[in-house]
């Protein structure tokens, strides 16, 4: 077995979870090596642990999906959703051979499970100890432009992180954060205002996501005013875009676009309900080592120098009352590699061209 293998089941179970004895977890493994299972099932047993065991397939979920029925599906969540209750942690590792499995799925078909299965993602996120990441196959080094050996490399690397020696800077971020009213963000196709007053702010630190960096927060709902243009790559629902351009008027999103040909493919998921027009968070990204988009939120969303923005469903913890089936972090990347970018809190310069200006912030700079 590959040590690394083993070197993460730790991190997930010791830290990211911080599992206790008698605790019961799910480990919910799609596309994932049964190494990973087993040096997963080992490690919660030496904390004397009680694990459960699923195991997924893309291909299979997609051939579900394609018959999506209501009764189907509110069968599916009844279920998946009286075993979460039992669980007392989750950990989800989601592998893909082909990220554009599900792209072909009706959206209508997408959406009838979607609206049954938040349930189940409700009850996870807010009553369990929980930690979601991703799979290396070399689908996703293709993603990222790398050799399958150096992606696995960069991907322990990234998830191996001490997260913990962040975490104090990473609290002083959420301080500024939590202190500040209006927002402004400048950039390359984007001039964007938002209020964040009395919101709370949530430091990440690999408790919930491996790899982890970020602060979040969100937006008073009808605070923002203007346009953002997202210049890293995205893709939801096993579709693709490049190029999105969102405008918002009383916090609501009035025009849409992406490059390609995609405006209409984009505008269906904007439309999935009320909710999606309009943004459930805020966040700003710092990973050292994740620099480069490769369409997978789990590590774009944390890239150096980022900040996401994000239409749809809103968290329990920074909650400004935005309920949605969607939530689709896209992300906005302000390194001077990238154009360069500037974030103002209440008319001060905050962070510039991706590197923040407080000392005691230093350590995020990467």
């Amino acid at each position: 077995m590959d040590p690394r293998y083993i070197q993460l089941a730790q991190q997930l179970i010791r830290y990211s979870t911080a599992l206790k004895k008698g605790e019961k977890i799910l480990l919910d493994l799609v596309d994932t090596p049964e190494d990973m299972a087993v040096a997963l099932v080992r490690e919660v047993r030496l904390r004397k642990g009680v694990p459960f065991l699923r195991l997924g397939s893309n291909r299979l979920s997609r051939e579900m999906l394609m018959g999506a029925t209501d009764d189907q599906y509110q069968a599916t969540s009844k279920h998946l959703l009286s075993e979460m209750k039992d669980m007392d942690a989750y950990i989800a590792i989601r592998g893909s051979h082909n990220i554009t499995e599900t792209s072909d799925v009706p959206a209508k078909k997408m959406g009838t499970a979607m609206k049954y299965l938040r349930k189940v993602l409700d009850h996870r996120v807010k009553k369990t100890k929980w930690c979601v990441l991703r799979w290396p196959h070399p689908a996703m080094a293709q993603q990222a432009g790398m050799s399958t050996e150096a992606f696995e490399n960069f991907y322990f690397d990234a998830c191996l992180l001490d997260y913990k020696s962040y975490l104090p800077s990473m609290n002083a971020l959420k301080r500024f954060m939590e202190k500040a009213n209006e927002v402004h963000i400048l950039g390359n196709g984007t001039d964007l205002r938002f209020s964040i007053k009395d919101m709370s702010a949530i430091a990440c630190g690999g408790q919930n996501n491996i790899p982890d960096g970020e602060v979040f927060t969100a937006p008073i709902k009808d605070s923002v005013e203007g346009v953002i243009y997202y210049n890293a790559p995205t893709i939801y629902r096993g579709i693709s875009f490049d190029g999105i351009r969102l405008t918002f008027e009383k916090g609501k999103i009035i025009k849409a676009e992406a490059d390609g040909g995609m405006t209409r493919e984009l505008n269906e998921i904007l439309d999935s309900d009320l909710g999606a027009r309009y943004i459930g968070e805020f966040a700003i990204g710092f990973h050292p080592i994740v620099r480069e988009p490769m369409r997978d939120i789990l590590f774009d969303e944390k890239i150096a120098g980022s900040c996401h923005f994000t239409p749809g469903q809103a968290y329990e913890e920074a909650d400004n009352g935005n309920r949605s089936t969607v939530h689709w972090d896209m992300v906005n990347i302000q390194r001077k590699d990238y154009g360069g970018g500037e974030i103002y809190f209440d008319g001060k310069l905050f962070r510039k061209d991706g590197q923040f200006l407080a000392k005691s912030l230093e350590k995020l700079n990467g």
